[in-house]
């Protein structure tokens, strides 16, 4: 697990590890330089043929661009640097570090032809971008883009708002981003992460200020090893029971895909409560689910006693019938806390019942897409796609529940403000039943800490429910791509992720 910062953030960090823990500025940028010249060198394919151009600003991201230069030239790498602005715009540290490659004698161009190089290196804007970029930045940048040359940028793309990801104006397309302590917003958001090519993180001695905490992190592939061992003397009760409220007439498979996903992710038994039509697809299709058509109080109340973990909402629809459903298991979970995952039509009744956000509270998992959440919180879509975190961020706050907001870049928030962004999966998985699938991944996860020494949060373990469903679908776009994916490969793979 590893934090997230805004801009903002790691300007006080910065300052914290200069100012209160005594590391100079100088120290710091020579770190960095040092981190993205190992990079680039590793990349290299004939040092011999090389022709690198270093293109800085005058900001301090400038610097660390006059640093690689140095340190490239002096390892015999043929190397230029152009510089972009006013010299006598420079910070001092930047002006400093021109003077130092003035002294080691680096060539300087003037005159800027970007296709003459192999390797372009963009330490232009950085991260305290705040306007558009425009006038000759925005024709230096389109003309680096230009060129078949790989392409380096220094801590963030020149042009990537560091908070959102956003392009403003114009942004440098990287091949490879070499950042500095913490991953910023705006390399885990859309274009930015895209623009930012492969992303590496380095240390350079920054780290988070003592008793201050960082509320936004994302999940890795190490963070897997928090999954618990099977317990060997266990039963299927032990790993616990899934209790779908799903399906409608004419729609089962969604209640069929989250099911099934619920299985492959853990859980010990799942019990489908649907209606008269979906019982005869389901059982052929899902033989290891129990299916009931039974909607009494009676039946109800055995079904919600006998479970560990509710599902509602896949494929549920909207209907009168479907509205009582929800509404009773829904009203229930509240009155006991026990653990309930809202997808899809649970979250569309909820948007147009307000007496609901009764039933909501710490115990709920709430998944929308930006479409779902729109109609839940009254913005506009694109107003929920300016500001995708803050909009979890405060509909978990308003609703004391964990909320999933699922884009290309998922957000998952609680109400106390903590968050994870999410940085598996791909374009392959917007496609129907991707969502289904994933309420069964997030019920299965809920089971595996049942019986588990080691308790998480229950935002923690939404985000390792999210992560798990992202790198099982990175696994099955590996096998059969991206195009032709469908919600059932992405259940194909989960055993393999959660092996």
């Amino acid at each position: 697990m590893r934090e997230v910062v805004t801009a903002d953030e790691m300007k006080a960090l910065d300052h914290n590890t200069i100012q209160k823990a005594g590391l100079p500025s100088l120290v710091l940028m020579e770190r960095a330089a040092l981190k993205t010249v190992e990079e680039i060198m590793q990349r290299l394919k004939d040092r011999g043929k090389e022709k690198i151009l270093v293109v800085c600003g005058t900001g301090n991201n400038g610097g660390d661009g006059l640093a690689i230069a140095r340190l490239l030239h002096l390892q015999g790498i043929r190397t230029w640097y152009y510089v972009a602005g006013k010299e006598e715009r420079m910070t001092a540290e930047t002006a400093g570090q021109l003077r130092t490659a003035e002294y080691y004698q680096v060539p300087r161009v003037h005159n800027l032809k970007p296709d003459e190089y192999t390797t372009i290196v963009d330490a232009i804007l950085g991260v305290g971008l705040s306007r558009s970029v425009e006038g000759k930045y925005a024709e230096l940048i389109s003309a680096m883009n230009q060129t078949s040359a790989y392409k380096v940028a220094v801590d963030i793309p020149s042009g990537i708002d560091s908070d959102t990801g956003f392009e403003k104006g114009i942004a440098f397309r990287a091949d490879l981003t070499v950042t500095f302590a913490f991953r910023k917003r705006g390399l885990c958001f859309y274009p930015g992460r895209m623009y930012g090519g492969e992303i590496i993180v380095e240390d350079i001695g920054i780290y988070p200020i003592p008793g201050e905490k960082i509320c936004m992190h994302h999940l890795e592939q190490r963070d897997l090893e928090m999954l618990p061992e099977r317990v060997p003397y266990g039963n299927k009760g032990t790993f616990g029971k899934v209790l779908l409220v799903a399906g409608s007439e004419g729609m089962c498979g969604a209640a069929y895909l989250s099911a099934a996903a619920a299985l492959k992710s853990a859980a010990g038994m799942v019990k489908i409560q649907t209606v008269e039509a979906n019982r005869i697809p389901l059982q052929t299709l899902l033989p290891e689910a129990m299916v009931t058509c039974d909607f009494d109080e009676k039946k109800n109340q055995e079904m919600f006693d006998w479970c560990d973990v509710a599902v509602i909402g896949p494929g549920l629809g909207t209907s009168a019938q479907s509205r009582e459903r929800a509404q009773w298991f829904l009203s229930e979970a509240a009155r006991c806390k026990k653990t309930v995952i809202l997808d899809a039509d649970g979250l569309n009744l909820l948007s147009v019942h307000e007496s609901w956000k009764r039933f909501i509270g710490e115990h709920v998992i709430l998944t929308p897409h930006i479409g779902e959440m729109s109609r839940l919180c009254g913005k506009g879509i694109s107003e929920i796609q300016d500001c995708l975190a803050q909009t979890a961020a405060d509909y978990a706050k308003e609703s004391g529940a964990v909320c999933i907001l699922k884009d290309a870049c998922t957000v998952v928030a609680d109400a106390s403000g903590e968050m994870y962004l999410n940085l598996s999966g791909n374009a392959g998985m917007a496609t129907a039943g991707s969502g289904d699938v994933l309420s069964g991944v997030l019920a299965g996860i809920q089971c595996m800490y049942l019986a588990a020494e080691k308790k998480l949060s229950p935002v923690m373990l939404a985000a390792l429910g999210v992560y798990v469903h992202g790198l099982a679908g990175d696994q099955a776009a590996g096998k059969v791509g991206q195009r032709g994916m469908t919600a059932g490969d992405i259940i194909r793979f989960l055993p393999e992720i959660l092996r």
